[in-house]
C-alpha cells in the first residue's frame, strides 16, 4: 500500500505500535511543506534544517508521551510545533547547537538532509522561487498568517489561537498579505 493512501492517524497508530517506517512515511509526506514554511519564517536554510529536525524530535517525544489527539489533523499539529520553534529561534536570534536525541532516536533515519536541500532548491529555483522572494518581503505578521494558512493547512481559528490574535485580525492580515503580494507582482520587473 502506498503511503499517500494510508490516513495520517493510521500511520501514527502504526508508529506507536512499533513500526518505525510509519513515521518515516509521515515525515516524507509533509517534509516539503513544513521545510518550506520554516525556511520562510527564519530566512536561513541551514537553521531551517535544524528546526525541522528539532520539530520531528518533539513530534516523536509528544507521540510517545500520548500528547497527540487522533483528530486526523497531523499536519496542522506539526506546523504549530514548527512555528513555535521557529519563533523561539527568531527571538533568540542565534543558531542552536547540534541536536542530539537523549532517548536514542536517530532522527537521521527519517530525515535526509540532502533531500531537504534538493527540495528547498527546487522550490526556490522553479516557479515558486519568485513567490518565495515576494512572501519574504511581507511584514512579519502578514507573512506568518499566509505561511500557516497555505503551507500548514491551518484554519483561521487555529492561526488566531497560536498567534494570540482574534480571528478577524488573522483574516485581516491574510487580506493585507494578498493585497501586498498583488502590488508587488505589478511592480516587480518581469
Amino acid at each position: 500500500m502506498h503511503n499517500h493512501i494510508i490516513p495520517d492517524h493510521k500511520l501514527v497508530e502504526s508508529y506507536l505500535e512499533g513500526n518505525e517506517i510509519a513515521l518515516e512515511m509521515l515525515v516524507k509526506r509533509y517534509k516539503q511543506k513544513v521545510m518550506t514554511a520554516i525556511s520562510m519564517l527564519v530566512y536561513d536554510r541551514y537553521l531551517a534544517e535544524d528546526i525541522f529536525q528539532e520539530t520531528f524530535i518533539k513530534v516523536i517525544h509528544s507521540l510517545r508521551g500520548g500528547k497527540y489527539q487522533h483528530e486526523g489533523k497531523f499536519l496542522p499539529w506539526v506546523m504549530r510545533i514548527a512555528r513555535n520553534l521557529s519563533i523561539d529561534h527568531i527571538r533568540r536570534n542565534k543558531k542552536m547547537p547540534t541536536i542530539t536525541d537523549s532517548e536514542g532516536n536517530d532522527i537521521s533515519t527519517f530525515i535526509r538532509t540532502d533531500d531537504l536541500n534538493m527540495e528547498d532548491r527546487m522550490v526556490r529555483d522553479q516557479t515558486h522561487g519568485h513567490l518565495y522572494d515576494l512572501i519574504s518581503r511581507l511584514p512579519e505578521e502578514q507573512r506568518e498568517v499566509l505561511i500557516l494558512r497555505h503551507y500548514g493547512d491551518l484554519s483561521f481559528k487555529e492561526i488566531a489561537d497560536i498567534t494570540g490574535c482574534s480571528i478577524n485580525t488573522a483574516l485581516g492580515r491574510m487580506r493585507y498579505a494578498i493585497l501586498n503580494l498583488r502590488k508587488m507582482l505589478v511592480t516587480v520587473p518581469k
